[in-house]
């Protein structure tokens, strides 16, 4: 054994990925475990499937061991070892161990190589994807848990087993009787015979069933035939009320076509209506403003005049005589006949003036003032606007009528 040996095991077996650290320390003496523990990880590393014992506790299992590794080796990998040397555990182990890992780690160089010689496209290749492990990864949590409680119960059958093994040494060490054996078997068959019998009978039932439901399909098909040989005669027969049904379709469709004209001159007649009482009703509300502007305009020229007759008034002397009151009174009562004539002109009546007033008191005259007489005049014009509103604008003869000309009443005079 020599330094350098030693040395280039240990670095090549770091180099192969050897789980434990070898020291150059360690085949100074004898070490078989360390050594069949190498022997045994080259011999995986080789070949994974191969199925060497690895249990070196006596010299006979060491033996065997030894020999199994060397035949693997020889027929594998065509490496001579010498079984001596192994077995020695020492130094000299190591020059037969180092022909091994020698192999192993030339194969790595040249894999190593062409690896580099990979892009990074197809070192991507071999990466591991989770992703596509998940149906496995919860198949084997299902195992895993049926293991568990399959386990489970294993193990309290084996619990039972102390009491079962008794029940069982007996059992077989008991004498087997003839008749008792025989009796049971009788049982069994007989038990068999009449499933048998009853597999049959379920046969024959099932036949039976087959050739009723035959015979059903049959009477219904022809039950199907005859009821469509009667349609086709039902429709190919015209009904005798056939006419007189179409006679009065056609008196219906005509008593339609005249209630469709009646409704639509009906419909035509209630909006001619609607328009008639609208433009009445507007002629009346026109009627209704030119009403109310006129008595606007008389009220005003009454005023105006009553302004005018207080104005006349106030510059005659406070004596005058009695014939000059009144010819004021006269003239007072003529304008108010004439516009009393002139509102009610629309109503088809007439009011003429007279003359004569009525009957006066000239000592209790004498002391009216003017202020008397403009108020006895307004009371005059609020009469006058009650009866305006009284006339009936309604009647179209009544509004197409024109008031009477004032110089008629003026002519009573």
């Amino acid at each position: 054994m020599s330094f350098r040996d030693l040395r280039n095991f240990t670095e090549m077996m770091r180099a192969l990925g050897y789980p434990r650290l070898i020291s150059m320390e360690n085949f100074h003496t004898p070490n078989f475990m360390l050594v069949s523990e190498v022997l045994l990880w080259l011999v995986k590393r080789y070949e994974p499937q191969s199925d060497i014992p690895g249990d070196v506790e006596t010299e006979q299992d060491r033996v065997f061991f030894i020999k199994a590794v060397a035949q693997f080796m020889a027929t594998k990998a065509h490496i001579k070892l010498n079984t001596k040397r192994l077995y020695q555990a020492d130094g000299y182990a190591v020059k037969e161990l180092l022909k091994v890992t020698s192999v192993l780690y030339g194969a790595m160089n040249t894999q190593g190589g062409e690896r580099a010689e990979l892009t990074e496209e197809d070192s991507s290749k071999f990466k591991f994807d989770l992703g596509s492990k998940i149906a496995d990864l919860k198949a084997a949590r299902q195992l895993a848990s049926e293991i568990t409680s399959k386990g489970a119960v294993l193990y309290d059958l084996l619990g039972k087993e102390v009491e079962l093994r008794e029940a069982r040494t007996e059992s077989i060490a008991r004498p087997l009787e003839i008749n008792e054996a025989e009796k049971v078997m009788k049982v069994a068959i007989n038990s068999v015979l009449e499933q048998v019998q009853k597999t049959k009978d379920m046969l024959n039932n099932v036949a039976l069933d087959e050739a009723s439901l035959e015979a059903k399909i049959e009477k219904r098909k022809l039950e199907l035939e005859r009821s469509q040989k009667r349609l086709q005669t039902l429709q190919s027969v015209r009904p005798a009320f056939m006419d007189e049904y179409e006679k009065i379709e056609e008196q219906l469709q005509e008593q339609y076509s005249i209630y469709l004209e009646k409704f639509r001159n009906l419909t035509y007649m209630e909006q001619l209506l609607d328009d008639h009482r609208r433009a009445e009703q507007e002629m009346f509300e026109e009627a209704a403003n030119m009403l109310r502007l006129v008595q606007n305009r008389l009220k005003e020229e009454e005023q105006h005049l009553l302004k005018s007759d207080s104005h006349d008034d106030s510059d005659i002397d406070i004596q005058e005589d009695e014939g000059s009151e009144s010819e004021g009174e006269l003239q007072i009562t003529r304008h108010r006949t004439s516009t009393e004539a002139l509102l009610q002109g629309r109503a088809g009546t007439r009011i003429v003036g007279s003359m004569q007033g009525g009957d006066t008191e000239e000592d209790e005259d004498s002391g009216d003032s003017e202020i008397d007489l403009d108020e006895d005049e307004e009371e005059e014009e609020d009469d006058l606007e009650d009866d305006s509103m009284e006339i009936s604008p309604g009647k179209s003869n009544l509004r197409a009528r024109k008031p009477e000309p004032l110089e008629q009443s003026d002519n009573d005079f």
